[in-house]
């Protein structure tokens, strides 16, 4: 994969058998010399969810990136100030 754009879903754990709550964002994953680089936003952009999302962040910034295949990868997510974008690392 060279590049992946569409829609996924950051899910946060609260244990191995608990799923908290999951946020849909819209993403872009490319590929790179340091293995990949990925980038987002929430897609539903009301006050009430980012303040949610944030709080998630808070507590713990890891969460599963689940993709539309139900194939999944554990990411960390650096929200930028106001929680409306995204950046992810493995």
């Amino acid at each position: 994969m060279d590049r992946f754009e569409g829609r996924c879903w950051l899910d946060w754990w609260a244990n191995s058998s608990t799923l908290f709550d999951s946020v849909e964002v819209t993403a872009v994953i490319t590929a790179s010399d340091a293995g990949w680089e990925a980038y987002g936003r929430l897609v539903n952009d009301s006050n009430e969810d980012r303040d949610d999302f944030a709080f998630l962040c808070d507590l713990d910034p890891v969460f599963t990136l689940r993709f539309e295949d139900a194939s999944t990868i554990d990411v960390t997510v650096h929200p930028t100030d106001d929680h409306r974008r995204i950046t992810l690392t493995e």
